[in-house]
């Protein structure tokens, strides 16, 4: 099974893309993009654990998206890959915002070792699949979620919800954001269907004691801050 895990892959070579997806496809899920603005245009919409993105592409480069999304406040790692090897090239793509780069050809378990190192730096992997705050630990592989010892069953999307929280806890995720990492941006459910799951995944988080972890800010979204305990 696998993690709770999306990366946005910005390449325009389809069959490297294709490659780099199938490499990763164990752990994660990857949307792909074959162009700058497509790219930075993904980015923007919807929620990502990781960016790997080429330098030299169509219609927008890569130093340009990194950029723009950084402008508008998209703090998501982003894994530099590039033909280029300079060290000028490297200091500038890190002085706009990205954090590792990765020069073509690349062997597949540099790339595997440097995405989870993000994803670990990040705190949205582990080698043990495990998503823990406070009382609540969940399992990524098995998708089984237990509160203080005690077995909490959650069913589809509330998992993944409570996953999506716990990745992102202390940090205040609209429904919007919610919505598109979970149903995706092009479902055809309304955005109402997030209440719907926060509400039920709140009645059950209360009934094994945990009735304060899931905050609703009003007119803002939600957060999960984490316990003291």
């Amino acid at each position: 099974m696998k993690q709770a895990i999306k990366i946005l892959l910005i390449e325009d070579e389809h069959d490297l893309s294709n490659d780099i997806k199938a490499m990763l496809g164990d752990f994660a899920d990857i949307d792909q993009a074959f162009d700058g603005e497509e790219g930075e245009y993904q980015a923007l919409e919807a929620p990502y654990d990781l960016i790997i993105c080429d330098l030299m592409l169509p219609l927008q480069n890569g130093l340009d998206v990194i950029k723009h999304i950084r402008a508008q406040e998209v703090s998501t790692p982003v894994l530099i890959l590039t033909a280029k090897d300079s060290l000028d090239d490297k200091i500038i793509g890190f002085n706009i915002g990205a954090d590792d780069y990765l020069t073509k050809p690349f062997h597949r378990e540099e790339l595997i070792v440097r995405v989870q190192a993000l994803l670990r730096r990040a705190g949205v992997y582990s080698e043990d699949h495990q998503l823990r705050t406070g009382r609540v630990e969940m399992n990524l592989e098995n998708r089984s979620v237990v509160v203080g010892g005690e077995v909490l069953k959650l069913v589809g999307k509330e998992f993944d919800i409570l996953a999506y929280l716990i990745q992102n806890k202390n940090i205040i995720v609209t429904r919007e954001q919610i919505f598109d990492r979970i149903w995706g941006i092009d479902s055809d459910t309304t955005m109402n269907v997030v209440n719907i799951y926060i509400n039920n995944l709140r009645r059950k988080l209360e009934s094994v004691g945990e009735e304060h972890l899931i905050k609703t800010l009003r007119n803002i979204g939600f957060i999960l801050e984490e316990s003291d305990e």
